[in-house]
């Protein structure tokens, strides 16, 4: 009776013959969760069509000499050492993106937050209206966008800012915002900043809203009389996954700029003053066709990426 007690309380996984390794036991809970997989197998499928595949292709052709006509070449580890070595200009474009997302990542991310936590304040029949007027700018594209701003920019008399400030007598003449060196970013901040508002806003939004209304009550009850209080102590621990998922996007939007600095300063801006890494990759995939040189970028950028999303899990995906 104690021999068949023992045996059965023994779980199942560790009376399996040593032989059997985890790809079998993987094997036998697909067979048994069959009907979840069978569920999960078409996101599965382009997961990896478009995803997985992609990215190892990049990092295998990082290791190569690529031009699309010719076949890819092994050349071990020369994109990379041409990289931070011999390029200056990707150099230049690593802190001038590195520069952009100390600025608009945090900048942008407490705006988003802060302009959904205000909307979720006034009464419901007029959220909409408010959310769609902060929510188009991020939808529309930036060759539209481009316009507003390139007048607002422009370099000439005619030129919104240039104008105004003209005609109070602050400047005697056109100050030439787009192709001054040291305005460039700073004008590329601005109007990144003014297309930040995306989906995580309308996530922070969302998760605002759906906080319940029992903890405000229950924080009132123990003394927080200010909304301050409120959004302090109970609002922000309340939305973290919100929060975590709107950090992911305010890094992947923030190292990735390039329709804004394209459309305003051209491509290569300025004494390379507006260039990107993004800008430098599609120069050489897309304009000189070494693939193997901007797949080696990619590589690089997607390192950048992995490395900030874990600070952020780390901070925001404790719980």
């Amino acid at each position: 009776m104690s021999i068949e007690t023992s045996t059965s309380a023994v779980p199942a996984a560790e009376r399996l013959p040593k032989k059997q390794g985890k790809l079998s036991l993987l094997w036998q809970d697909v067979k048994r969760n069959r009907v979840s997989y069978l569920f999960l197998a078409p996101f599965l499928i382009l997961f990896t069509l478009f995803t997985i595949i992609p990215v190892v292709t990049s990092i295998v052709l990082s290791f190569t000499y690529y031009n699309i006509l010719e076949s890819p070449r092994f050349i071990g580890l020369s994109n990379y050492r041409l990289l931070f070595v011999d390029d200056d200009i990707f150099l230049k474009a690593i802190g001038i993106t590195l520069k952009f997302a100390f600025i608009t990542g945090p900048v942008g991310y407490a705006m988003a937050f802060m302009l959904a936590w205000l909307i979720s304040q006034i009464p419901q029949k007029y959220r909409f209206f408010y959310t769609l007027c902060y929510y188009t700018p991020s939808i529309t594209s930036a060759t539209a966008m481009s316009v507003v701003w390139l007048y607002l920019f422009a370099g000439d008399r005619k030129g919104l800012l240039n104008y105004f400030a003209m005609q109070l007598g602050v400047i005697d003449e056109p100050y030439l915002f787009l192709q001054n060196i040291n305005s460039i970013v700073p004008v590329i901040v601005i109007v990144s900043l003014w297309m930040s508002m995306g989906v995580g806003f309308l996530a922070f939004l969302a998760g605002l809203q759906n906080v319940p209304k029992d903890l405000y009550e229950a924080g009132g009850i123990d003394g927080i009389k200010y909304r301050w209080q409120q959004l302090f102590y109970i609002t922000i621990p309340s939305v973290r996954p919100q929060l975590l998922f709107g950090a992911v996007l305010q890094v992947v939007s923030s190292l990735t700029v390039f329709d804004v600095s394209v459309q305003l300063v051209g491509l290569p801006s300025p004494l390379y003053a507006g260039h990107t890494i993004l800008t430098h990759l599609f120069d050489y995939a897309f304009i000189k066709f070494e693939m193997g040189y901007a797949a080696a970028i990619a590589v690089v950028l997607f390192c950048m990426m992995i490395g900030l999303n874990r600070l952020i899990f780390r901070w925001l995906g404790k719980d």
